[in-house]
């Protein structure tokens, strides 16, 4: 049995109703990074999209508020990175305010352009800043490939209802 939406009284929308929704649907985990003034930084994006093939560009949203907006604000080249099922407790590094991100669990090296390239990830991009486009409280980054490796075994990270998680067969 399949439960039909209330029509009728719907929820005016909210904070909590918009988080309540996207909790639901479940995306992909990526981690971005870029050099910025202070060193390496970087955060844990759901928010990541295939734009286009020719160019290839990629998108992904970050807060104004951000500590890694800085960074991502004044960077030529970002990193993407997919993280793989197994990089939980990565992706949670990265997600968390006022974490050691570049600490001593997390391995990395200079990557193309100097971006900050996370090891064993599945896949990894750099890409070239195309644009900022102002987002509410938020920025959209149109980024271009021009370096990558999908090359990482293993099967992607999942964030849903508000955890990550691992896709089931």
């Amino acid at each position: 049995m399949t439960t039909t939406p209330d029509l009728v009284t719907p929820q005016l929308t909210t904070t909590d109703l918009f988080r309540s929704v996207f909790r639901r649907h479940a995306a992909g985990v990526a981690v971005i990074t870029a050099l910025g003034d202070s060193g390496p930084a970087g955060f844990t994006a759901t928010s990541l999209t295939s734009v286009s093939a020719q160019p290839p560009l990629v998108s992904f949203g970050i807060g104004t508020g951000a500590s890694s907006w800085p960074a991502i604000a004044g960077a030529e080249h970002v990193g993407v990175h997919i993280l793989g099922e197994h990089q939980r407790e990565l992706a949670a590094t990265f997600a968390r305010s006022g974490a050691d991100r570049f600490g001593a669990s997390t391995t990395w090296r200079e990557g193309p352009e100097g971006v900050p390239v996370l090891d064993d990830v599945l896949a990894w991009l750099v890409c070239r800043v195309h644009a900022r486009v102002p987002a509410g409280d938020h920025r959209i980054v149109l980024a271009e490939v021009v370096h990558g490796d999908p090359a990482g075994p293993g099967r992607p990270l999942v964030y849903h209802q508000g955890r990550f998680t691992a896709l089931r067969d």
